[in-house]
């Protein structure tokens, strides 16, 4: 690929935010399309219209319009060299998958619940979010895209699960994932080590929105962790990094604060995850998990089911030393029942 990538998102889309700073830590050359840009009406539309939207040669060259950032993470890997996201070592790539997808399929719940739960943030979010797709219009109208905004996003809360009985199980799992990832920090300036991989990227994207934008979360990011304050903001342009095979984590060594994070992700990710795969398989009509021994609902996922069997295939290819590892890795912290189907 000799021309720039291209993209179109907005700085509210953590999902954006992720791979933006992707490509600034890869030194892909983009060009980014704010959702607001007239060029946008030329180019392809995407099945399903997510945020951010890739524009890249298919099969046959021409240009066609792609979602979903994990699976072009793997295909910058494939196509641009050097200064790679994914650890050379397969039991370590493995971790670094399952924190992304803990960061894309249940940080993004404390994101979505915090900004269309409490009225400050609901506030900003209906003020600010219309603006990207156009400034230059009367107050009356940017006042009637916020409100249609609002109850377009206040009613979708049921997707990610947000509701009065499951919104302080996300409120209290968001505070311990801050103080897990600030003792991390400490002693290690990304998740994986000495150089960053695609879960910090992930994380990242998350906490541009949770640390950065809704003012509730914002705060008590601040309070409770400033190093996660300060590391979002340097993660959002990393090419000036030099990294090096040796920065990566040992994978059959791990830091005990990266066992501390893989011990939250089992207690709130594992339980979700698993019943959401039940429902969806069943065709139930909603999720019904237990979650710190409370009880947790939501209409069902089919993508978090994608996302799930994913990860048991990628366990499942890994050669039986380095699966091993990851076994031992993930041993006691109810990761491992994710694996077990």
């Amino acid at each position: 690929m000799t021309e720039p990538v291209a993209l179109s998102g907005a700085p509210g889309s953590p999902y954006t935010r992720k791979m933006l700073a992707v490509l600034r830590y890869r030194r892909i050359p983009y060009r980014y399309l704010i959702v607001s840009n007239p060029a946008l009406a030329d180019l392809p539309r995407a099945k399903v219209p997510l945020l951010p939207t890739f524009y890249l040669p298919g099969a046959d060259g021409a240009l066609e319009a792609v979602t979903d950032s994990t699976p072009l993470i793997r295909r910058f890997e494939r196509e641009h060299g050097d200064r790679s996201l994914i650890p050379g070592d397969a039991a370590l790539a493995f971790l670094d998958a399952l924190i992304e997808d803990y960061a894309d399929e249940w940080l993004t719940k404390a994101m979505f619940h915090y900004r269309w739960a409490y009225a400050a943030d609901i506030a900003k979010a209906s003020a600010i979010l219309p603006c990207w797709r156009g400034l230059s219009v009367p107050d009356a109208d940017l006042a009637e895209r916020g409100r249609a905004v609002a109850e377009r996003q206040i009613g979708r809360l049921r997707y990610v699960g947000s509701n009065d009985v499951t919104g302080p199980i996300i409120e209290a799992s968001y505070r311990r994932f801050l103080e897990a990832f600030e003792a991390h920090l400490r002693v290690m300036p990304y998740l994986m080590g000495r150089r960053p991989g695609a879960s910090d990227f992930a994380t990242y994207g998350q906490l541009t929105q949770l640390a950065e934008f809704d003012p509730t979360p914002a705060a008590l990011t601040l309070s409770i962790a400033p190093r996660v304050t300060a590391w979002v903001g340097m993660m959002e342009d990393q090419s000036g990094v030099e990294p090096n095979a040796a920065d990566w984590i040992d994978a059959a060594n791990p830091p005990p604060t990266l066992k501390a994070l893989l011990c939250e992700i089992g207690r709130v990710y594992t339980p979700v995850m698993l019943a959401n795969a039940r429902a969806v398989m069943s065709g139930a009509a909603e999720v019904s998990a237990e979650v710190d021994g409370q009880a947790w609902s939501q209409q069902p996922f089919p993508y978090q089911a994608k996302c799930l069997k994913a990860l048991r295939e990628a366990h499942a290819a890994l050669a039986p030393d380095a699966r091993a590892i990851v076994d031992r890795a993930l041993d006691g912290t109810d990761c491992e029942a994710l694996l077990a189907g």
